[in-house]
């Protein structure tokens, strides 16, 4: 097939002429910052995930950050995560003074391996934050297990995870955990341009993330002595300015009314990815485990290096010659040299994190995906892939 003229992405967004119309109508109100719409979009995104409450964020990495200073982290706590994952998994628990604790990865799904987990827990451990790597759900309930034994309080990231589901239940019920965050980056399921969500069952985790996004600002609370009057404020915490403003969370409602046809497109591009390269020795496509659903956030193909003639560098820029915009998720966080330099973390350390970092390629995969260009990957990694097999 012949090459395109442009760059297939591995993911993009889909705004269409009903969010567009969202936009102007929010720009022509009273109402930019917070306001009605942000309110109707919480209800609506706690109630397609199941939870009781949900508290939006000007980012993914914010909503990490507020469940971090609702769960308590403060200085002497150690929070434990996967270094397979982007940054700000591990970067929100040092935000509130917190030290990031490392797991490895189960080899198959790319996610928090509990018995790993295991190995790293304390009674410092104050919280675990499993990241559902590319959409697949950790296994929360033996996670919600290990963390009960030492007192832990469990976070999920969810930010590739939004319409995933384990035990037939959505990610974000916080079923097995206290508190579960996403992100609306563009690339993500939904997106808000950039945002978040932390969706908890937990009033008083819902009440520390409203102060947190807010400057740890309280207006009108009965708490507030004395009541100097209707113009009284006070700072109860110290908070930041994390909130989302109205226009942003009009997209947002309008990207959850669509979800059910991102997420069944995705589904379409898996199968069809599934079928046509399961077949190719040289590299591992995605599972996953019986007892989940993936957003397939990502589709991830693993290479099988005693197999090919080439590594995963030349392979990627053979498929970037190619017109694929493929990427690599994620160069280990603890390989990272801010947390080599401050934490004495180095290679060898997570085994499984390391040797699986050094064989993964993310191909293209977004709703707005046309018939022709999930054929033109296929004939491009099958291409690239049997020419570098042995």
């Amino acid at each position: 097939m012949k090459k395109p003229n442009y760059v297939i992405p591995y993911g993009t967004q889909w705004i269409e002429a009903g969010e567009i119309a969202k936009v102007v109508d929010v720009l022509e109100s009273d109402w930019l910052s917070p306001g009605p719409q942000l309110d109707k979009f919480e209800l609506a995104f706690a109630k397609y995930c199941g939870s009781e409450f949900a508290v939006a964020f000007s980012s993914g990495t914010a909503a990490l950050h507020g469940a971090m200073f609702a769960a308590g982290v403060k200085s002497g706590d150690e929070g434990v995560t996967s270094s397979f994952s982007w940054v700000a998994s591990a970067n929100c628990i040092k935000y509130q003074d917190g030290t990031p604790i490392f797991c490895d990865i189960d080899s198959e799904t790319m996610n928090m391996s509990p018995r790993s987990l295991e190995s790293v827990l304390s009674l410092k451990t104050k919280v675990i934050v499993p990241v559902h790597f590319a959409g697949v759900p950790c296994p929360m309930r033996e996670i919600n297990q290990l963390a009960s034994k030492v007192g832990s309080i469990v976070v999920e990231d969810a930010a590739h995870a939004l319409g995933s589901s384990y035990e037939g239940e959505k990610i974000g019920n916080c079923k097995y955990s206290d508190m579960t965050c996403f992100s609306f980056h563009p690339v993500k399921i939904i997106t808000t341009g950039e945002g978040g969500m932390v969706t908890t069952n937990n009033p008083t985790y819902r009440d520390a993330l409203l102060r947190f996004r807010t400057q740890g600002v309280i207006r009108n609370n009965e708490n507030i002595f004395p009541d100097e009057g209707p113009w009284y404020f006070e700072m109860d915490d110290l908070g930041f300015n994390y909130r989302m403003t109205n226009f942003q969370a009009a997209i947002g409602i309008e990207q959850l009314n669509r979800i059910e046809d991102f997420l069944s497109r995705r589904q379409e591009i898996r199968n069809e990815y599934d079928i046509a390269l399961k077949d190719l020795y040289a590299i591992t496509i995605p599972t996953v485990p019986k007892d989940c659903v993936s957003s397939y956030h990502l589709y991830v193909i693993r290479l099988d290096l005693k197999h090919l003639i080439y590594g995963q560098k030349e392979i990627f820029g053979r498929l970037r010659e190619k017109g694929l915009g493929v990427q690599v998720h994620y160069p280990p966080i603890h390989l990272q040299p801010y947390y080599r330099r401050t934490f004495g973390y180095g290679s060898g350390q997570l085994p499984e994190t390391e040797k699986t970092y050094a064989r993964v390629i993310s191909l293209p995969i977004f709703p707005k995906m046309s018939r022709w260009e999930v054929e033109y990957v296929v004939d491009v990694v099958k291409s690239v892939v049997n020419e570098a097999s042995r």
